[in-house]
């Protein structure tokens, strides 16, 4: 397995371009299949995630392409009149964003078997909201042999409240009802800058979705759904990794192309922690201070501050002046990183779902192993700050959701190097 190398003690500077966002790239594609056609999306990230579901699509019959040069960063999608509904184990057992074709093919094809999803270890992450959402839409649901199978002969549009917060479990929904007959109403719907990306897409293909961005979804069924070229927007989470990655190195880092207006929870939090915050044409700047400044969080829902962050923070928080408390809501399972922070001289104690993080003068390297995507991000940032050399094991997890960020980090003046297997 690749493995990632560290020396610490340098200072980040200058520019970085985010690339788009994963979290939106995977449902933004499962949408296509809603529509016959060739479509196109453009700034689609090229990451395992992605990749995968572009094999799934091809296993399902429809034919996926990446450009290449100055059209890279888009993938054209072919949908053909027939495909084959299933998405099997083998493919898709490490991607739990697989569970999102479920929504479009019982809608469009009337039927989907979809393995049980797999993904990071973070939490038990049910999908059963999902499975409610469209067994109040109409659909038969069968849970057998570790895969969802779903029926539905025409999905009818209704009301459904969500039990808790999903963010897929609204995405999943959102484009089943898209060709529903009649209206659905989603209440105690996700609110993430992803479901309004998604709606906007959904709308480019002439569905009618409305109240995206807040806590109750309205969705007119059509008959039908063309194909659109449309763009993915950029990574907020990646966009906060490399804002604290200045935070935490002293330095001065511009992230181009990231939006404010989705990172504002985090922006917050690393001006309390004493860091400079400015908002400039194209991007946001953040400039570390000599003196970390600790404070306290807790993982929400947006518009609360993201779960996907809390490892990189803790991180920052690990050498502040201080303690600071972290407290997450979100998953359960998502203090794995502490560990090996830990192995790294990091001082956090952890009870139930709060974090204590006293603040030590340094962090020294050391070899950890990533446990999950936004652990790996963690883990490089505390290489960044640590004295002497970490080594990172299981980027593959890394590779999931950033895209060349060794590279990137580099650019910036980090000593990062990646060795093969």
């Amino acid at each position: 397995m690749d493995r990632i190398i560290v020396e610490g003690g340098h200072r980040l500077v200058g520019e970085v371009h985010v690339s788009g966002a994963k979290n939106a790239a995977l449902p933004m594609l499962a949408a296509l299949l809603l529509a016959r056609g060739t479509h196109c999306l453009r700034n689609v990230p090229d990451l395992a995630d992605v990749r995968t579901l572009c094999n799934l699509f091809e296993i399902m019959g429809a034919k996926a392409e990446r450009g290449s040069g100055s059209r890279a960063d888009a993938i054209t999608l072919t949908i053909g009149d027939v495909l084959e509904p299933e998405a099997p184990y083998e493919l898709v057992r490490t991607m739990r964003a697989s569970v999102l074709v479920l929504g479009p093919l019982v809608a469009r094809c009337g039927r989907a078997r979809v393995s049980l999803p797999g993904g990071c270890a973070i939490g038990a992450r049910p999908i059963d909201q999902h499975l409610k959402g469209l067994e109040r839409l109409g659909a038969t649901i069968v849970l057998e042999h570790g895969y969802v199978e779903a029926r539905a002969d025409q999905l009818i549009g209704g009301s459904f409240t969500f039990d808790v917060i999903s963010v897929t479990g609204t995405e999943n929904l959102m484009m089943a009802a898209c060709l529903a007959k009649g209206r659905t109403v989603l209440e105690n719907a996700a609110c993430e800058p992803e479901i309004v990306a998604l709606a906007n897409l959904l709308n480019a293909m002439g569905g009618r979705v409305q109240g995206a961005g807040t806590p109750v979804i309205t969705i007119e069924g059509v008959e039908a759904m063309h194909p659109v070229e449309f763009p993915i927007i950029p990574d907020r989470i990646e966009a906060g990794t490399f804002l604290v990655a200045a935070a935490l190195t002293q330095g001065d880092i511009l992230v181009k192309g990231a939006l404010p207006e989705h990172l504002e929870a985090l922006l917050q939090k690393l001006r309390d922690t004493g860091a400079s915050i400015t908002v400039e044409a194209g991007g946001v700047r953040c400039q570390g201070d000599d003196v970390i400044l600790p404070t306290d969080v807790k993982t929400l829902p947006h518009p609360g501050f993201p779960t996907d962050m809390q490892a990189q923070l803790m991180v920052l928080l690990s050498v502040a002046k201080g303690s600071s408390m972290v407290t997450e809501t979100v998953f359960e399972n998502r203090f794995m990183h502490v560990l090996e922070l830990s192995r790294m001289g990091a001082d956090i104690r952890i009870d139930g779902k709060v974090a204590l993080v006293k603040g030590v003068q340094h962090l020294s390297g050391a070899p950890v192993m990533a446990t999950d995507l936004r652990a790996s991000a963690s883990l490089i940032l505390a290489g960044l700050r640590a004295r002497g050399q970490t080594e990172i094991r299981r980027v593959y997890h890394l590779d999931r959701g950033y895209e060349r960020m060794e590279e990137k980090l580099r650019a910036l003046g980090a000593h990062i190097e990646r060795v093969k297997r």
